[in-house]
């Protein structure tokens, strides 16, 4: 292989499957993505952009277009749920960690990375339903009936991963008693009211609900909540079950009238479990690695999940090049010993779902991450 770059199949096209794409095709690997869906389509739910994973994306060229739509929070503010009373607020200028704080859609992003690789290395409606690999190569088998190979291959595929369950078997999640509810609408629904620079948390004694605008011309708002409710109710993720509004706003009938505003105004929502994984035993086998959700799922309440899924782009990216593709399971290794204490702390905290809830919490270490330059950590043999 020395001489000439590997080729690496991606499964899964979503913001960690894209973003390693364009962060791979940046460092001259060849590149293709296998996505089950047929097509892409615009999921309802707002997401945030830290400035450690705006700093990926700055690098592989998607940063302007993602500015032009997005909404720059003023700070993250944090207020007591029933009283409104401030209890923590960070500012977020750029300058704070030498790159934006953004908040979106999810749409928003998912066209960005997108606009960063070429369309025709995107292969949609391709379901994997098996893979095999040997010292040289890496099969692929999908539902179509079609095989392809590639010198390595990176599970990008969401919580719900194949790959890592071809790799390591099946996983189990638990559920700890936790709900969430989203919800994106107009914001001309408010009636002139405004929902502030900031994006807020507001928190009750065991439920919390978070506020944002998702677009620059703040004429969009999202929020979710997490909340507790029987374990019996649902064990399936699922993003596109609806829920009740009514149940919603009869939930945080307690809170601050700024949040039932907001539950008042909104029209429909959707509801599922928050299920929780522990940490991996391990993150690849030979020529196969696993990134992002698939490989460190997390619960939503430090905005990590899609941000850490960018930062593995990069890290494994990084990794790779360093060998120009000669060693790729020794690349893997590398990556995973870089990644797996950071993701597993975030895992921990946002577990917890303490992060910024009292003072004293210092950001650094998470928001001040920059994937491009931080040394890489070397495997323990």
């Amino acid at each position: 292989m020395a001489g000439s770059k590997p080729s690496i199949a991606i499964i899964g096209a979503g913001m960690g499957g894209l973003a390693a794409a364009a962060t791979l095709r940046r460092a001259g690997f060849g590149v293709r993505v296998f996505e089950q869906a047929g097509r892409f389509g615009r999921i309802g739910a707002g997401i945030q952009m830290m400035p450690n994973s705006m700093k990926v994306l700055r690098e592989i060229g998607v940063e302007a277009r993602v500015r032009a739509a997005a909404f720059a929070p003023k700070s993250h503010l944090n207020r007591i749920g029933d009283s409104g009373k401030i209890t923590i607020e960070l500012p977020m200028p750029e300058e704070r960690y030498g790159a934006p704080y953004m908040c979106m859609h999810r749409a928003t992003l998912h066209d960005a990375l997108l606009s960063g690789v070429p369309a025709d290395i995107i292969h949609l409606g391709k379901k994997l339903v098996g893979i095999g690999q040997n010292t040289s190569e890496v099969t692929l088998t999908f539902a179509d009936g079609t095989r392809e190979r590639a010198d390595a291959v990176i599970g990008a595929d969401g919580v719900h991963s194949v790959v890592r369950e071809k790799l390591l078997g099946p996983e189990t999640p638990y559920n700890k008693g936790r709900v969430a509810y989203r919800g994106v609408f107009p914001a001309s629904l408010m009636n002139g009211l405004d929902i502030g620079p900031s994006r807020t948390k507001w928190w009750g004694e065991d439920r919390h609900i978070v506020i944002y605008y998702t677009t620059a011309k703040r004429d969009e708002i999202y929020f979710v909540t997490s909340l507790p409710e029987s374990i019996g109710w649902a064990t399936k993720e699922s993003w596109s079950a609806k829920g009740d509004v009514k149940e919603l706003r009869a939930a945080y009938a307690g809170f601050h009238s700024d949040v039932r505003a907001v539950l008042d105004a909104c029209p429909d929502c959707h509801k599922w479990a928050i299920l929780e994984r522990d940490p991996l035993p391990r993150w690849s086998v030979g020529r196969v690695a696993l990134l992002g959700d698939a490989c460190h799922p997390m619960t939503p309440y430090m905005a990590q999940g899609a941000a850490t899924s960018i930062e593995d782009a990069a890290v494994v990216a990084r990794c790779l090049a360093e060998t120009a593709g000669d060693d790729i399971e020794g690349a893997f290794k590398r990556y995973e010993a870089h990644r797996k204490p950071r993701t597993s702390r975030i895992q921990a905290i946002s577990s917890a779902n303490t992060w910024m809830q009292k003072p004293g919490d210092n950001p650094d270490w998470l928001y001040g991450y920059d994937a491009w330059k931080v040394p890489l950590t070397e495997p323990v043999s």
